[in-house]
């Protein structure tokens, strides 16, 4: 075996723990919550020692970007086939009331990382809005073809409503459980798109 055949191996090896890992810790957070004791957690589930987990990964805030990047992917490919357009991320929001471990940590961690300008997670959290930031206009544009909104309705401005009400929202359910998420964010969509008619008429008048 050549020395080059037995670095793909071993690299290939690695990629496929570190997916075990991020498997692991999807379960793990979303049983238990929070981030306190997550690496212990995690390393117990998977048969490792926590210096023997963070071998597979630079940092705590590598991990804690990959745990949830990998919830984001998960949640991309369960909700593939939800109707095209706001209906697919509210159905994200939905499925998140059923695992609170992920919205905590989300909430946590983001907090920690817009407290602080020089966080290393800082660009990471910036890519991660802006890409939903484009997906809520795309589903504006969809809305605005299929009449369910107004012509004259700005697209970013509403997406940036959405993603800032969902955010909120995600912190007042972690307070109290018997916050709609879901369906508060539905009678807002219904808002933006009534309001939307009437900034058609004002542009024609």
């Amino acid at each position: 075996m050549t020395e080059q055949t037995r670095a793909r191996g071993s690299y290939a090896k690695g990629v496929l723990r570190r997916s075990e890992i991020l498997d692991a810790a999807l379960e793990v957070i979303s049983e238990c919550g929070g981030h306190g004791a997550l690496i212990g957690d995690i390393a117990r589930r998977v048969g490792l020692t926590q210096a023997g987990l963070m071998h597979h990964f630079r940092s705590r805030d590598e991990l804690f970007c990959a745990i949830i990047q990998a919830r984001d992917e998960h949640d991309e490919e369960l909700f593939a086939r939800a109707p095209v357009g706001i209906a697919g991320f509210i159905a994200v929001i939905e499925h998140n009331q059923q695992v609170p471990g992920l919205v905590q940590l989300f909430a946590e961690y983001s907090a920690e990382v817009a407290g602080d300008p020089r966080h290393p997670s800082r660009a990471f959290f910036r890519q991660r809005y802006a890409a939903l930031r484009e997906a809520l206009i795309g589903d504006v544009r969809i809305a605005q073809e299929s009449g369910e909104m107004g012509s004259a309705a700005c697209a970013p401005d509403i997406a940036e409503q959405m993603i800032v009400a969902a955010d909120g929202l995600q912190v007042q359910w972690l307070l109290d459980r018997e916050v709609d998420m879901a369906g508060r964010l539905r009678q807002l969509w219904r808002a933006l798109c009534a309001a939307s008619f009437d900034e058609d008429r004002g542009a024609n008048t």
